[in-house]
């Protein structure tokens, strides 16, 4: 299963765990996840508190079970996030892709170009006044995750793979 959701990346990883740690390990209702994420982080809605509970399912740091979600036992060990990120972020393999086979640079502007037949088409039909403002950021937060997790490099406002 490929998560499409993806918060703007913090300043650091260990915001990852920060998140990952106010996740509880008994069950709870979303409604009681998102206000844990707000209470022990700096995020500012609960809006942002959802798409971090369900991006770091796509790590494999949570998971929603019947009786709601929970915090896995799993560390955010760099390694693993990367794995994760690209398995599981709706995207990011993709993204990944365009740099690697990129002869220089690209600005987030220029891979979503080449990205935005990756972009289902009922996204279109569910925003279609504002899906390329949607999926264009989308696709900068992508990159922004891939610089913060080693995977590209950020260079003069553009992009490489690492």
């Amino acid at each position: 299963m490929k998560f499409k959701l993806v918060p703007e990346p913090p300043a650091d990883l260990e915001f990852v765990a920060t998140a990952q740690r106010a996740v509880p390990l008994v069950p709870g209702s979303e409604d009681d996840c998102c206000a844990r994420l707000l209470d022990r982080t700096d995020l500012p809605s609960r809006d942002a508190a959802r798409t971090w509970l369900t991006f770091l399912r796509a790590l494999g740091l949570a998971e929603e079970r019947a009786t709601g979600f929970t915090r896995t036992r799993e560390d955010p060990d760099p390694e693993l996030l990367r794995g994760r990120f690209r398995e599981s972020v709706f995207g990011a393999d993709a993204v990944l892709e365009i740099l690697a086979d990129a002869e220089q640079s690209l600005s987030a502007d220029e891979v979503f170009e080449r990205f935005r037949d990756e972009v289902p088409t009922w996204e279109h039909h569910k925003n279609p006044n504002s899906w390329e403002e949607i999926w264009g950021e989308r696709v900068e937060r992508l990159l922004d995750w891939a610089v913060l997790l080693g995977l590209a490099e950020a260079v003069d406002g553009e992009y490489e793979a690492a």
